[in-house]
């Protein structure tokens, strides 16, 4: 078993795990920041955790590779735009209620 990450169309991917399990993961979005020239991926396994929300992961990416790796976010300034980003789409998608 490889450790390829592999995007469908239908906008899931699949990770393998510290476990080694596959896991089937959603993007929620993707988004290019200007300032940093780095790419921004926001996911989700669909797990929920003790309080029953949804589980969300994001990770920096380069869109351009075939197999994507998934690097970790290391700076609280990249978290929180991506804090920020996944705020307005929640708050959006409540209006839509």
């Amino acid at each position: 078993m490889d450790n390829k990450n592999e995007v469908k169309q239908d906008n899931t991917f699949t990770i393998v795990n510290d476990n080694g399990e596959e896991v089937k993961c959603e993007i929620l979005f993707t988004y290019e920041d200007e300032k940093t020239k780095k790419n921004y991926i926001a996911y989700t396994d669909n797990t929920t955790d003790d309080e029953g929300n949804t589980k969300v992961y994001a990770s920096i990416f380069n869109p351009n590779e075939e197999n994507p790796v998934l690097l970790p976010i290391e700076t609280d300034e990249e978290w929180k735009m991506i804090e920020g980003i996944l705020s307005s789409l929640t708050s959006d998608a409540e209006s839509v209620k």
